[in-house]
């Protein structure tokens, strides 16, 4: 018996050795504040392992610093640029019906695609997109407490927005949530604990079948509520946290560039105008970074199933965050920029028998890089479509980091006009404009990263040759779809 038992997981990781598995672990808010970023305050032993087994990308951006056209640009290997999709409540298919998702194209090569947690953004009357799974997905809270307290036993703006809730009344007449809670409680309390259980049970299962797995995870903590157990937040003396240096806006950058209130101000005790107390300027550092360890122990958590279950030799990782966060910068909290901050993100690829272990790249990377890098990888075919697939393949990146595939990546944010934006290793150019417009009527923002990296002061109007030699790369690209 016990024979044919190795006979048989023998022919099973045979057949599943025809073509790699793919672990997705997806983080919400994420921006690089990870020790193995070189974060002095992240206590984030599985990430830090993670990278230490895999190629980091130093710079890699998100092409839209908000959740829901973010997961559309990984998931479609499209900017908001091409398809249009630029908001939270927009629906994949009305606007691309016909779309090929990424987990669709792993499908039509025999892998079973799965998700679990936050994958595509589910709120704002956003139900994801069912079409791209061999499976329901398997959803949890984003927006989540246990104290009472923090609720008062009421439905509150953003667990309706979230969760997709009808009150009967609008939700700005809703109360608001807790901004923090640090109860002493296991870490299946909250979403993100059950997401991992849940993913295990999900290697398990692949680990007994000859099909190869596409499993996207994602994780909800960092974003707000900054909702952790009490273990995470007693990793951190919140007296070691540094306030932002620079809490102005740039010098001489439009307004059109700048942002005030948001999503921070659906939380309580926090002011819905003004500038928020120094005193809790430091209880959201604090929080942000307990949400972080939070979060990496439940990749922890997964990775380590990985690894019981051998299948870690024949599964491609990727964590990836999907955009960045400010963290009072500028006076700026949470994202919904095209400032640093808001835009760089974490990746990190581990690509069996391709990287190598503990390497760093500083080629430029983006969100849309992943579909057809991914497809290289498990030796599919070039993606082509039928919606435009924007991003670069990696992979000579992941056998040589030091080899060079694009000199730039691009990104935009829309707020009244367009902002389109070209980074450089060196420097970000911003044009702000109507998709259309002549671009005599742009307004534009140029930093330089080498010289001032906190971007105290905007140098468009300083270096127009600058200007002129990144706006010929912006030409490279085409006009911004309407909203």
């Amino acid at each position: 018996m016990k024979f044919v038992l190795l006979v048989t997981l023998a022919l099973v990781a045979a057949v599943r050795a025809e073509r790699p598995n793919v672990l997705l672990l997806l983080v919400d808010d994420l921006k690089p504040a990870l020790g193995c970023y070189g974060d002095p305050h992240a206590r984030t032993p599985s990430l830090d392992r993670l990278a230490a087994s895999g190629l980091r990308f130093e710079l890699a951006y998100c092409n839209q610093a908000v959740c829901a056209p973010s997961r559309f640009n990984f998931m479609l290997g499209s900017r908001s640029t091409s398809t249009g999709l630029y908001g939270l409540g927009m629906n994949l298919r009305e606007k691309l019906p016909d779309a090929v998702t990424l987990p669709q194209y792993f499908r039509k090569f025999g892998y079973k695609a799965e998700s679990l947690g936050k994958i595509y953004h589910i709120g704002h009357g956003n139900q994801g997109d069912p079409d791209s799974w061999s499976v329901p997905h398997f959803k949890d809270k984003v927006v989540e407490y246990v104290l009472k307290e923090s609720t008062n036993g009421e439905v509150t703006r953003e667990e309706a927005y979230f969760g997709n809730i009808k009150t009967g009344k609008p939700n700005k007449q809703l109360p608001r949530g807790a901004a923090w809670e640090a109860p002493d409680v296991d870490d299946d309390a909250y979403a993100d604990g059950r997401v991992a259980a849940e993913a295990l049970r999900r290697l398990e299962a692949a680990a007994r079948s000859d099909q190869p797995f596409f499993i996207a995870v994602g994780f909800a903590r960092p974003h707000l509520p900054f909702t952790a157990p009490r273990k995470y937040w007693d990793l951190y003396d919140p007296g070691n946290f540094d306030l932002a240096r620079i809490r102005d806006f740039p010098r001489n950058s439009p307004k059109v560039a700048h942002k005030s209130g948001g999503e921070i101000t659906q939380y309580k005790p926090l002011p819905e105008k003004g500038r928020i107390p120094e005193s809790m300027q430091r209880q959201l550092i604090h929080g942000y970074y307990a949400s972080i360890s939070y979060m990496d122990a439940q990749v922890g958590k997964v990775l380590d199933g990985l690894d019981r279950l051998d299948l870690a030799d024949d599964t491609i990782v990727v964590l990836w965050g999907d955009h960045g966060f400010h963290l009072g910068d500028h006076g700026i909290w949470t994202k919904h920029t095209n400032y640093e901050q808001a835009n760089r993100i974490p990746l990190i690829i581990r690509a069996p028998g391709v990287t190598t272990a503990g390497s760093t790249t500083r080629q430029l990377a983006e969100t849309v890089d992943l579909y057809p890098t991914l497809a290289a990888l498990a030796d599919l075919p070039s993606p082509q479509g039928p919606q435009p697939i924007d991003g670069d393949d990696l992979t000579p990146v992941l056998k040589d980091p030091a080899d060079r595939v694009s000199d730039h990546v691009y990104h935009a944010f829309p707020r009244g006009s367009l902002g389109r934006a070209i980074r450089t290793e060196r420097y970000r150019l911003v044009e702000w404009k109507q998709p259309g417009s002549p671009r005599s009527k742009a307004r534009l923002e140029l930093y330089d990263y080498q010289e001032d990296p906190l971007e105290t002061k905007n140098l468009a109007n300083r270096h127009p040759e600058i200007v002129d030699r990144l706006r010929a790369i912006l030409d490279r690209h085409p006009e911004a779809a309407r909203r």
